[in-house]
């Protein structure tokens, strides 16, 4: 799945103009994450049409890239995400990030992942069965 990262500056509204900018274009933000530093913000969002998306955003100078990552469906109950992740170290995988989020309609959890290597993270899901969005 793709995500657009979109780097914001700290200053004051700047997160809201951006999201309010999404709305203006119909975009359905389905998961979103937002970590920041001292002088700038990211914000990971999962969206339906990430590439139309990216292009809208560019059109109004706003900076993203699509990065690739992993959405996992995880067992929503206590000690789920765990499970799947002793899994995943158990094949190598690293994990860089992560955020999650619930799917009302089929009333599962959803965790996106970034890894360091898409090899090993292709090659853990097929040896353990995870499924995969």
């Amino acid at each position: 799945m793709l995500q657009l990262s979109i780097f914001l500056e700290n200053a004051k509204g700047r997160l809201a103009e951006v999201i309010s900018l999404l709305a203006e274009h119909n975009v359905n933000i389905r998961a979103l994450s937002l970590a920041d530093t001292k002088d700038y913000g990211v914000l990971r969002i999962i969206v339906d049409e990430p590439e139309k998306t990216t292009e809208k955003l560019r059109e109004q100078k706003v900076v993203v890239s699509l990065t690739p990552v992993w959405v996992l469906t995880v067992p929503d109950r206590a000690g789920g995400l765990a499970e799947v992740l002793n899994r995943l170290v158990k094949q190598g995988v690293v994990v860089e990030y992560m955020y999650a989020f619930v799917e009302k309609e089929h009333q599962q959890a959803q965790v996106v992942l970034r890894v360091q290597d898409k090899d090993i993270m292709e090659t853990a899901m097929k040896a353990l069965n995870l499924q995969v969005r």
